[in-house]
């Protein structure tokens, strides 16, 4: 009974900028890395974003993305986000939320997957 919805998507000119969220429900114990990856029609899913747990928030950008997007998460909320700005054509995609979590302290983490939001960049 693990939820990850994604909001935040939608139609933007190039070089404008989207802040996509996801928020995790359900019942949970823990929270591992969490990140963002899309698929645009005709090709494979890549990897967009990740940030691990833990004070030192390290994170990992797609060489792509790199210096136009900001992954960052809220514990409290169990919400992570993705800061897109400077959008190009290139990024429209169904872009995809990640997470790893345990459902109980002492049973195995597992990857969950939100059902996916739509980011459009177009003129």
């Amino acid at each position: 009974q693990v939820q990850l919805v994604e909001s935040g998507g939608g139609l933007v000119q190039p070089g404008g900028s989207l802040r996509l969220s996801c928020a995790v429900s359900g019942s949970i114990a823990s929270i591992g890395a969490m990140g963002w990856y899309r698929q645009a029609p005709g090709k494979q899913r890549e990897m967009v974003a990740t940030i691990v747990s833990g004070g030192t928030g390290t994170t990992n950008y797609a060489d792509s993305v790199k210096g136009r997007f900001t992954i960052s998460r809220d514990s409290a909320k169990n919400t992570v986000y993705l800061q897109m700005n400077s959008l190009k054509p290139e990024d429209t995609a169904v872009y995809y939320c990640n997470a790893n979590i345990k459902r109980r302290l002492n049973w195995p983490s597992r990857d969950y997957w939100g059902q996916g939001t739509q980011v459009t960049v177009s003129s």
